[in-house]
């Protein structure tokens, strides 16, 4: 138990030390985010339904993630919308505890059905555990997909090769413009 907290720990550091070297306002931020919301809009068309009714979303283009034995985590960076208007930035931290091994990216988009369900995540009170599901977008992915909890979570796998059998949780920090 105490190596598993050692190993988290050096996690949390790795994470805080990328997040340090991303830090600042990027003049190029709001065509990120464009570019990081028409990634979905261009590989998920079935998601239209989605960005023309939530109430907001925090997309994040590359997120990666990594698991060796018996921990693994994930780490990325996003953009906030609120009424399809870019509001702000997002970190995303993931730590996974089970067996795993590999490494591989994904774009993840978190949509929000209502006001309060935007402003609980913009509070920094907004985590996903092992009961949050995130739907796999794949070309026969299921039109009839709602939101669970005022949330609606969809992943598009990007590169590399993962096998898991986990459980853990995502931990969202938030940062107006």
């Amino acid at each position: 138990m105490k190596m598993m907290k050692i190993v988290v720990l050096v996690f949390m550091l790795a994470g805080t030390a990328l997040q340090g070297a991303f830090a600042g306002w990027d003049p190029g931020v709001e065509d990120n985010g464009r570019q990081s919301v028409e990634f979905f809009r261009k590989n998920a068309p079935q998601l239209e339904r989605f960005f023309q009714h939530a109430y907001g979303y925090a997309v994040f283009y590359d997120v990666y993630k990594g698991g060796l034995i018996l921990l693994g985590g994930a780490h990325g960076s996003g953009y906030v919308y609120e009424l399809n208007s870019l509001i702000g930035t997002s970190k995303i931290t993931q730590v996974n505890v089970g067996p795993q091994l590999g490494g591989q990216s994904f774009a993840e988009i978190v949509f929000f059905k209502g006001k309060e369900d935007l402003d609980n995540f913009k509070r920094g009170n907004f985590e996903l555990n092992v009961q949050a599901t995130a739907v796999l977008v794949t070309s026969g992915m299921a039109t009839n997909t709602d939101y669970s909890n005022g949330v609606a979570i969809f992943v598009i796998p990007k590169a590399g090769v993962m096998a898991e059998a986990t459980v853990g949780g995502q931990k969202f920090s938030y940062k107006p413009l």
